[in-house]
Formats: structure tokens, C-alpha cells, sequence
């Protein structure tokens, strides 16, 4: 300003505030002003820094509680926590074990699809009174943070590979792997799938990541979606049943990935849509995901599933059937014949008991021919007449 612009001192210390023997000392000075480090004030905690640090050597999560104390407060120490909290920020790492670092991940398109199991906040009502814990089985698309969700009712092998295949439905496509946690039903150790998951992915032709333990991180895309689910949609909604459940959870999916992406900046579903192009399509059909079993039909004609006990038909009594249970259905097949040993809309209430009425009057009737007489018969038509007909039979 003075050399270039020509200002007076007098104009310069106006524009600028300084003082006019500042400028004036800089003006005169043929180097930078400099500033020497101000000398460290001595601190209570002198006297105590190489005991503190040979602690932190035997043990850097040693509190700082513990070393105020049981340590330098009976040796003399009179200062407060406060400065022991602030020496031991600075100090502890350079005992601590290094910390782990994480790098960005990218992803090509179709490369992955992230699972996870998250456990709702709020029990779902399944009828008869009753509530139940439930869970989403999540998946997302990394690429183009597409997300994917269904209601399962427990961590069965059965139920979490169902949700998988209605996740797949929902997207219409085939990624090339699945990257999933340890669940005990997915996880046979050693990071190795299950004999039963090993064989659902090599129906469809898909590789897989399983996790090392504590390795929530690898599927961070996931765990941040999981908390979006929980104040988004969630809270603060009443659900009637598990199919209300269903339809508010896919009608809130299909407005959730209309929105712009804060990571990728693009509408979810456009990008989505760039994605497909390198995306395989489903297989016609998806692997069986049904819960089976053999089972011989007990003395009193029931089998019992997920709780809830279910009529069969009496006159397979000691012969076997095998039971296909579905998210829809409980049904059940003589294994000789194939004929159909009972057939149940699929209950989550729990404690229940599900009689056919086919089955009741077949147990009727095989236990009167057994104690001899007829029994009564329980669909009897009986005539309703009009009132009219006994209008004409009384008098005024």
C-alpha cells in the first residue's frame, strides 16, 4: 500500500486499523515479522509424566480414574482431572495398539448385493391378540444405493432365504455376489456358507463374501440405511397385520428410491435403471424355499410348526407325510400316495390350534364306528320359512 499505492502512513493506518508505529515498524523492517514460541508454564503433572507413561506401557486402556486414584493422587499429586484427561489424550496414543483404518470402497455396476438382518423396534400384531418380534431382511445395491426389504418372522434358513428371494424379485436382477454377515443359518464357520445356503446360491448361479466377525463396516451402505429405515418408516406408523406390514413397507420402498442420493447425487431409481444394463435377469423360477419335513401322523392327528399345532387327516394315522410350510401355507403330503394330509393358511400368532372341519367330522365318525353307534350329524339343513307362514297359522 505504501509502495505500490503510495499511501501515507496516516492513510494506511486508517484502512487497516493498525496502529501507526506498527506500520511504521514494518515499513522500516527489511525481513517478515517473526513470533518465537512462548515457553511452556510448568505443570502440576511434571513431577508424575514418566510414572504415567509407564503405566500407559503396561496398559494404554488403563482410565484415567485409576492413575488419578489408586496412582499419582497418593503419591502427591493435587491437581484436578481435568489436566491428567488432557495429558492422557495426548500420551495414550503413542502406547495404544494402532488403530484400524478404513479406505473408500467403489463398486462396479451388478458386482454386489449387500444382506442384512434388522431387528424392528416394535413388535408386528399377527392377530389373535397377539404381537411378534420381527425382523427385515434388508439388500442394497452399493452401486446405485437401490434398497431392497421383507418381513420375516425368525432367522430360519427358510424364512431369510425367502426374503432374499422376494429382495431379488423386487430388483429384477442378478448380481454377480451376495456379501452377508454370520448368521448362524448362513454361516457353517470358517467363513464357509451352509450346506442348505451353499446350494440356494449355486441354484442361482451367485457367488459370496461372508464377513469376518466384527466387520460391520464392509456393508457401512447397509447400516446407514438400517437407521434411515428406523426414523423414516418405522417410527411413528401402526401396523394392522403382517400383510399391512408388507404393503405400507413396499410402498414406502417405492418412494424411497425416488429420492436423490446424498453419496451418488442421482435419483436412486434413474440410476438404478443405468445399472440393469449390467445386471443378469432372474432365472424363470427361484430355488424352493419352503420349510420341509417327515413326520409320521401321531395318534391324535396334529403336527405341530412354529408353535402352532395343525389337523391332519385322521385316517393317515401312522403313516408318513412330508410338511411344506411357506410364508402362506402349512401343508402336508402322504409320501406312498401323495395324497394331501391337511392344508392351513400359515399363522405367526403362536399357541394356537387349527382344526379342519373335513378332519373333525372324519375323527367323528371314525370314533362312533368304533364305539358303535350313529353319530349326529352336524351339517343338517334345516328349512327357514317366511313369518308370514306363521301369521297364516295363528288368529288375530
Amino acid at each position: 500500500m505504501s509502495r505500490v499505492d503510495g499511501f501515507s502512513q496516516r492513510e494506511i493506518s486508517k484502512k487497516t486499523g493498525l496502529h501507526r508505529n506498527t506500520i511504521k515498524r514494518a515499513l522500516d523492517s527489511k525481513t517478515p515479522p517473526s513470533y518465537a514460541a512462548r515457553s511452556k508454564s510448568p505443570s502440576k503433572l511434571d513431577p508424575f509424566l514418566e510414572e504415567i507413561e509407564g503405566l500407559l506401557a503396561e496398559n494404554p486402556r488403563l482410565s484415567g480414574v485409576r492413575i488419578l486414584e489408586e496412582e499419582i493422587r497418593a503419591e502427591g499429586f493435587t491437581g484436578g482431572k481435568t489436566i491428567l484427561d488432557d495429558l492422557l489424550h495426548e500420551l495414550r496414543p503413542r502406547f495404544a495398539p494402532p488403530q484400524r483404518t478404513f479406505q473408500r470402497t467403489t463398486y462396479r455396476p451388478g458386482e454386489i448385493i449387500q444382506f442384512d438382518l434388522m431387528e424392528l423396534r416394535s413388535e408386528v400384531p399377527v392377530g389373535w391378540g397377539q404381537t411378534r418380534r420381527g425382523y427385515l431382511l434388508t439388500g442394497e445395491l452399493p452401486f446405485s444405493k437401490m434398497l431392497c426389504a421383507s418381513l420375516i418372522f425368525s432367522k430360519r434358513f427358510e424364512d431369510i432365504a425367502w426374503g432374499m428371494s422376494r429382495c431379488l424379485t423386487q430388483l429384477g436382477t442378478l448380481p454377480e455376489k451376495v456379501v452377508i454377515d454370520r448368521e448362524g443359518a448362513l454361516h457353517k464357520g470358517g467363513g464357509r456358507p451352509t450346506d442348505n445356503f451353499a446350494a440356494y446360491l449355486g441354484q442361482l448361479n451367485l457367488g459370496w463374501i461372508i464377513l469376518a466377525p466384527r466387520d460391520a463396516e464392509a456393508k457401512g451402505a447397509l447400516e446407514r440405511s438400517h437407521r434411515f429405515i428406523h426414523g423414516n418408516f418405522e417410527a411413528g406408523r401402526s401396523f394392522a397385520n403382517p400383510l399391512d406390514f408388507e404393503d405400507q413397507l413396499d410402498r414406502w420402498l417405492n418412494k424411497a428410491n425416488t429420492r436423490k442420493h446424498r453419496s451418488t447425487k442421482e435419483v436412486i431409481k434413474d440410476h438404478f435403471e443405468q445399472e440393469k444394463a449390467s445386471i443378469r435377469s432372474l432365472p424363470k423360477a427361484l430355488p424352493g424355499t419352503d420349510h420341509r419335513q417327515v413326520i409320521r401322523v401321531p395318534a391324535q392327528p396334529y403336527l405341530r410348526f412354529d408353535s402352532n399345532d395343525y389337523s391332519l387327516d385322521p385316517r393317515l394315522v401312522g403313516r408318513r407325510v412330508e410338511l411344506r410350510a411357506s410364508q402362506d401355507q402349512v401343508l402336508a403330503v402322504e409320501l406312498d400316495t401323495g395324497q394331501v394330509a391337511c392344508q392351513h393358511t400359515r399363522i405367526f400368532a403362536k399357541g394356537l390350534t387349527f382344526t379342519d372341519p373335513a378332519h373333525q367330522n372324519l375323527l367323528d365318525g371314525m370314533r362312533a364306528e368304533r364305539l358303535g353307534y350313529r353319530p349326529t350329524p352336524k351339517d343338517t339343513e334345516v328349512e327357514i320359512r317366511p313369518l308370514a307362514a306363521y301369521d297364516e297359522l295363528i288368529s288375530a
